[in-house]
């Protein structure tokens, strides 16, 4: 098991009171503590990777906001202090890294300690905390860097991953399967949104469903498409907030549904030729759920016997 971290994550400060804080990186770490892997610092990301899922004028834009003191604000609730784009840049790099790093063998599975998280970054606009689509970035790199045909991106955070979905639209190498609570922030994900090539599965999912709800729409509609699908690769959009105890969402997911789902992807990774797994932290607001979330992820990735 790798994991992938940079303390200039916790250079990524925000407002008093946002939700997107740096006290969430010490919570993973707690989460992270005693786990049996190897850990790498994330390097910068490469304009190279960047520039497949976003445009030029976004870089630009997002580059060019960075202030050199207090925030720049970028949309209601997307800031930049000083040290956020650093924090930003190894976000990138740390995912990147991470699917270059399994591709060539070193091991099967990664964890990227990704802040600010990616999957509400669009191809031109920073939104929802994200500046850039960490997991889009990654998944093109393993299409156009590396020459995979099957990429499976899997996003459960309680939000829809628009910004996964615009990078990716016309990606027909790329499957992203989003489960998301629906009606909630940003709006999109219907299940009529699929994508220029067919390839993309939205699952919306009615607020307090809770484990039953979850469960049955991974067993029964992202699971047999994703081990028809045969991925090469597997990436993982770990967000934690649907657990029940998160303040953004309402879906009432538990820990160990976190757990379940991690254990059902790594099965699918198993069974479609041991393709390996690439997960990359999204949202989880709630601090001793997300340390919880953490700890049973990675311990599910790692293949460690139920807790």
């Amino acid at each position: 098991m790798l994991i992938f971290h940079s303390k200039a994550s916790a250079g990524h400060v925000t407002p008093d009171g946002h939700p997107e804080r740096v006290a969430r990186v010490a919570a993973v770490l707690r989460g992270l503590e005693g786990a049996a892997a190897q850990w790498r610092e994330s390097p910068l990301g490469d304009e190279t990777d960047i520039l497949r899922a976003h445009s030029a004028a976004h870089l630009a834009r997002v580059t060019g906001a960075a202030p050199s003191q207090g925030w720049a604000q970028l949309d209601g609730d997307t800031f930049m202090s000083e040290g956020s784009l650093e924090a930003a840049l190894r976000a990138v790099g740390g995912a990147v890294a991470a699917v270059d790093a399994v591709l060539a063998g070193q091991d099967g599975r990664a964890f990227v300690v990704a802040r600010p998280p990616g999957h509400h970054a669009e191809r031109d606009q920073a939104m929802g905390f994200c500046l850039f689509s960490n997991v889009a970035i990654a998944a093109m790199r393993a299409v156009h860097h590396h020459g995979l045909a099957r990429v499976a991106v899997v996003d459960f955070d309680v939000h829809h991953g628009n910004g996964t979905q615009d990078c990716l639209w016309d990606e027909a190498g790329v499957r992203f399967f989003s489960t998301h609570q629906s009606p909630l922030y940003p709006g999109t994900g219907a299940a009529d949104e699929r994508g220029a090539h067919g390839q993309i599965v939205n699952i919306p999912l009615r607020a307090a469903g809770g484990s039953a709800a979850m469960r049955a729409a991974y067993a029964g509609a992202v699971f047999p498409v994703l081990r028809d699908y045969q991925p090469q690769l597997i990436l993982i959009s770990a967000g934690f907030d649907a657990h029940r105890d998160d303040p953004l969402g309402g879906l009432g997911w538990g820990t160990a549904d976190y757990a379940w789902v991690t254990r059902g992807l790594c099965d699918i990774a198993r069974e479609s030729g041991n393709a390996p797994v690439v997960s990359c932290l999204e949202g989880g607001y709630d601090l001793a759920a997300l340390e919880d979330c953490v700890r049973v992820h990675v311990a599910a990735m790692r293949g460690d016997a139920d807790e």
